[in-house]
């Protein structure tokens, strides 16, 4: 399976990860996304494991000359669906760093796009396969806490210090469909229902001088159902925590409650509070690869990543214009 990488930001961790575990995978070309000086952190990194990839200063001729089976996309945020869409009319798969789009309007021609080629796609909406998620989501699937009704979800990372390009919100894209991606994602993925409208607010303050960044957000989903789903936002978390990252999520049901948290899952019912045997971990690349091989299916569909995207910019508009956004 041959591999072409556009783009040295974001995590591409997951697609070195990918090529480890797959034995026939190979990065066949790396390329700076727009914008950045090259590519050569993308091949050092793939030297690490093991691939020498051919290095391009322009990801257009790598894709000519070395026509991958997958294209990777990482690079600025709202270069995402630009790139995208060259790459889908060359008719390459894809795996792309989200957001996938940081406007309506770059979302709905990715979309379009992709609805008139025949090629597979995908987003790095990597915490699905983390195990404590992954087994709180096969638990929750199962029944165990009957049905859901009410979901909390946060994501809350340090700050540090942002790359120049953060600090401007046409390439940034916003705080919201960043960070908030995954567990806006959660929220359909553990409840099965779809959004219905969205309230969010966001602010800048406390963003430590970095520009149009915003340093925390709220986003309240009515879902179908009656569903309802929170989502919390921050990079408000201090600098000497234990952790960079602060991942959690509350699943409210009918019959019990699972928390994850702290690498955690925990079950709590009619029984009491059970901490779950985790599921083991799982290469969120290697089963795309496997995926357009024919040979299994990703836990994150098309679909799943096209309805995430959306999600995220319906909640940024929400938060920037103030009132209630229907889906």
């Amino acid at each position: 399976m041959r591999i072409g990488m556009i783009g040295g930001i974001g995590h591409n961790g997951y697609v070195f990860n990918g090529v480890r575990a797959s034995a026939d995978a190979e990065i066949v070309g790396v390329a700076p996304g727009p914008g950045e000086a090259n590519a050569d952190k993308l091949a050092s990194q793939a030297g690490r494991v093991d691939q020498s990839p051919k290095v391009f200063a322009d990801y257009r001729a790598m894709l000519d000359e070395q026509k991958p089976d997958i294209v990777t996309i990482a690079c600025h945020y709202s270069d995402h669906a630009s790139v995208a869409i060259e790459t889908i009319q060359r008719s390459h798969h894809l795996f792309v760093e989200k957001p996938m789009a940081t406007t309506l309007d770059d979302f709905d021609r990715l979309e379009r796009t992709f609805n008139n080629a025949d090629v597979q796609l995908s987003c790095m909406l990597g915490l699905r396969y983390d195990p404590a998620f992954m087994t709180a989501w096969r638990v929750v699937d199962h029944g165990a806490i009957g049905e859901v009704r009410l979901m909390t979800a946060q994501k809350s990372y340090k700050l540090g210090k942002r790359a120049a390009w953060t600090h401007d919100r046409d390439r940034y894209g916003g705080t919201i469909p960043w960070v908030g991606s995954h567990a806006i994602d959660w929220l359909h993925w553990f409840s099965g229902a779809t959004f219905e409208r969205v309230y969010a607010t966001h602010s800048k303050r406390g963003n430590g001088d970095h520009g149009d960044l915003e340093a925390s957000a709220l986003c309240h989903f009515t879902m179908s159902g009656e569903v309802f789903g929170g989502v919390n936002i921050d990079y408000l978390r201090p600098a000497k925590a234990a952790t960079h990252g602060d991942d959690r999520i509350r699943v409210v049901g009918t019959n019990g409650v699972m928390e994850v948290s702290e690498g955690r899952a925990q079950l709590i019912d009619e029984h009491g509070t059970q901490d779950l045997t985790l599921e083991p971990k799982r290469e969120i690349f290697a089963e795309f690869i496997d995926q357009v091989r024919g040979s299994t299916t990703s836990l994150i569909s098309t679909k799943d990543a096209l309805l995430t995207t959306k999600a995220c910019l319906l909640a940024r508009q929400s938060a920037d214009e103030g009132r209630e956004i229907p889906f």
